[in-house]
C-alpha cells in the first residue's frame, strides 16, 4: 500500500492536480523554515567549520530517488583510479541506532543502513556513518588521517557541512510541477541560492540520471550488471536466468518500476513483481510469504532480503557517466586543494 501510495504521488508531482492545492501552505511552511535555516548559516549564527580535506557531495534536489549511490560509488572508483585516498560519509537512512561509527563490510544492516552497507561493501574504501554528516567526517578523518577527498552520500540540504564541490542529480522527469515538498517533488528551490559561508553555489557538477543530458549536463547510463550473487558468494549470469518460467523481482527502492523494466529489457520473464516502499526492511516477512519463486532483487535489498531467503538472486547496477564530467570533477578538485595548499599532500 506504501509503494502504491508513493507511485501515486510521483505521479502527482508531475503536475498541478486539484487535490494538491491543500498540500500548498505546508510546502509554503516548508520553504519559510528552509529560508530561515539558510539565513541563520549566511548570518553567521549556525557555524560551517571547513574541513582540512576536500569535501565532494552527491545528493539531488527532488526526492524519489535519482541514483546517488551508483554515482557515489563511480566517483569513488574515479578519484582512487587518479591516485586519491578516499573516504565516505553518510548519515546511513534506516539504521536503528544513532552511534557515529564506521561500516564493516559485514555490519547487520540494521546497523547501519541498507545504501552505506553496500557503499562499504562496493566501495574499498572507509565508510562511516551519524546522524551527523560533520562528525562522521570527523571521525573518519580521526581514524584515517591520511584521507585526502571525503564524498558525502547526500546532503546537499545539510548547510553545516562545507562542500567544495556539488554533484547533482537529477531524474528525467525534472523539477516536476516546481512546488516544495509536500505539494511537489523539491527538496529546495532551484535553481539553487548561493550561500558561501558553506562553499554553495549553484550545483556545481549537475548529472540526470537517465534520458538525454541538456546543455551544462552530464548524462548517465544505468545498466544491469551480467552477473547475480546470491548470499552463499554463488554467481550465476542474468543470462541463464532466462528460461526460469518462475522468477520474481522484489524491489524496495525509490522508482521499483525501473528495476522491473531493466530485469525484463535483459530477457528475463518475470512471473510475478513486488514493489516494496524505498529501505523496506522485510521484518515479519517470511520465506512462504514471497511464493515459490526464483528471487531477484536489488543488490540494496540483498543483505535484508538474504535474511529470509538467502537463495535470492542479487542483481548488481552498473554506471557509466560522460567522460567530461570526470573531467569537470578533477578540474574541480585541483581548483579546491590549490585554494587550500600550494601543492595537494598525498596525491
Amino acid at each position: 500500500m506504501r509503494s502504491l501510495a508513493t507511485r501515486l504521488l510521483l505521479r502527482a508531482w508531475q503536475g498541478r492536480s486539484v487535490w494538491m492545492w491543500p498540500l500548498l501552505p505546508v510546502s509554503w511552511l516548508c520553504g519559510l523554515i528552509l529560508r530561515s535555516r539558510r539565513a541563520l548559516y549566511a548570518l553567521g549564527w549556525r557555524k560551517v567549520e571547513r574541513p582540512t580535506v576536500c569535501v565532494v557531495v552527491v545528493g539531488n534536489v527532488v526526492a524519489g530517488g535519482a541514483g546517488k549511490t551508483p554515482t557515489v560509488l563511480s566517483v569513488v572508483a574515479h578519484l582512487r583510479d587518479q591516485g586519491w585516498i578516499v573516504g565516505i560519509v553518510s548519515k546511513g537512512y534506516g539504521r536503528n541506532e544513532a552511534t557515529t561509527k564506521e561500516v564493516r563490510p559485514d555490519a547487520p544492516v540494521q546497523t547501519v543502513g541498507d545504501e552505506a552497507l553496500l557503499l562499504a561493501q562496493r566501495s574499498a574504501v572507509p565508510v562511516f556513518v551519524g546522524l551527523s554528516r560533520q562528525r562522521s567526517l570527523l571521525a573518519l578523518l580521526q581514524a584515517y588521517p591520511q584521507t585526502r577527498i571525503v564524498v558525502c552520500d547526500d546532503g546537499l540540504q545539510d548547510y553545516s557541512l562545507y562542500r567544495d564541490v556539488e554533484i547533482c542529480m537529477m531524474h528525467e522527469d525534472g523539477l516536476g510541477n516546481g512546488l516544495l515538498l509536500p505539494a511537489g517533488p523539491l527538496r529546495e528551490p532551484w535553481p539553487r541560492q548561493a550561500l558561501q559561508c558553506a562553499g554553495v553555489n549553484d550545483a556545481h557538477l549537475l548529472i540526470v540520471s537517465s534520458g538525454p543530458a541538456k546543455t551544462g549536463q552530464f548524462a548517465t547510463l544505468r545498466r544491469l550488471g551480467p552477473t547475480a550473487r546470491r548470499a552463499d558468494g554463488s554467481t550465476c549470469t542474468l543470462s541463464s536466468l532466462q528460461a526460469d518460467p518462475a522468477l520474481k523481482a522484489v524491489a524496495g527502492i525509490a522508482r521499483p518500476a525501473q528495476f522491473f523494466a531493466m530485469l525484463q529489457a535483459a530477457g528475463l520473464n518475470l512471473a510475478a513483481q513486488e514493489a516494496l516502499p524505498d529501505h523496506a526492511d522485510f521484518q515479519g516477512r517470511t520465506r512462504a510469504s514471497l511464493g515459490p519463486y526464483t528471487l531477484l532483487c536489488t543488490e540494496k535489498d540483498a543483505a535484508k532480503l538474504w535474511a529470509i531467503a538467502p537463495e535470492a538472486w542479487a542483481v548488481p547496477l552498473e554506471q557509466n557517466l560522460d567522460a567530461g564530467f570526470y573531467a569537470a570533477l578533477d578540474a574541480r578538485i585541483a581548483a579546491a586543494w590549490a585554494g587550500r595548499l600550494s601543492s595537494p599532500h598525498g596525491h
